[in-house]
């Protein structure tokens, strides 16, 4: 008989190391730059459609951002805007990639302390070198036992991810801070969703939570994990 939990997924921007707060900070800078041709919130709201258009286009990731930004800029000067905006837009993304990381409050101790008893994986979308950059300056890497770097996370997604990790998503769990990518589409696929708001959400990662699914479950930060799967276990 297999046991509970064979795999446990982590997401990685948000859920193990800081990243939503470096794009808020490159958001204040781009509404200064363009302060002169149109208000924060409006041009925020451009920029937020800009970024769901090209999704398809660029996928997630700092890159993406950065051509939204421009596209955008474009769009709100009429085609007037100064090369030397775009280029300062440039070297914030630049600076963006460059950035070291920040591990989140008690990320280390339980992806260790679970590494120790269960196949860990790394779910993550994005960029693939920029989130092999993140993976390998965190220091965690040598705690999974496998990465996904996907395009999107789907029903699908997880259930082929745990098919080939553990034992199927039914024996599975994926914890992260997006509700509408780490906890719904797990649940949906038959495993454990677990979230951990992070504070800071990406508009376009909003979802309503599951409530009443018996496999969602919600924890204040990483610290509370290794019990919650050792009362998963012991049930």
């Amino acid at each position: 008989m297999n046991p509970a939990l064979t795999c446990i997924g982590f997401d990685a921007d948000d859920t193990l190391w800081q990243n939503e707060v470096f794009f808020r900070l490159t958001q204040e800078r781009f509404a200064d730059l363009l302060r002169d041709h149109a208000e924060p919130d409006h041009l925020m709201e451009r920029l937020l459609d800009a970024e769901r258009r090209n999704i398809g286009h660029y996928g997630y990731g700092i890159k993406g951002f950065v051509l939204s930004m421009i596209e955008t800029a474009i769009e709100v000067t009429d085609d007037r805007v100064p090369a030397s905006v775009i280029r300062e837009l440039i070297a914030t993304g630049q600076e963006m990639l460059r950035h070291p990381i920040e591990l989140l409050p008690h990320a280390r101790a339980a992806v260790e302390a679970l590494s120790a008893t269960h196949r860990l994986v790394l779910i993550t979308k994005g960029d693939l070198l920029d989130q092999e950059r993140k993976l390998a300056q965190s220091g965690l890497g040598d705690l999974f036992h496998g990465v996904e770097i996907v395009s999107e996370k789907t029903p699908a997604t997880y259930a082929r991810i745990f098919a080939r990790h553990g034992s199927g998503a039914e024996h599975a769990m994926m914890v992260g801070n997006s509700m509408r990518s780490d906890v719904v589409p797990v649940v949906q696929a038959g495993g454990w969703g677990v979230h951990v708001p992070h504070g800071l959400e990406w508009a376009l990662e909003a979802a309503p939570p599951p409530h009443g699914a018996a496999r969602f479950r919600e924890l204040p930060d990483l610290g509370h994990l290794p019990g919650l799967v050792a009362g998963i276990e012991g049930a």
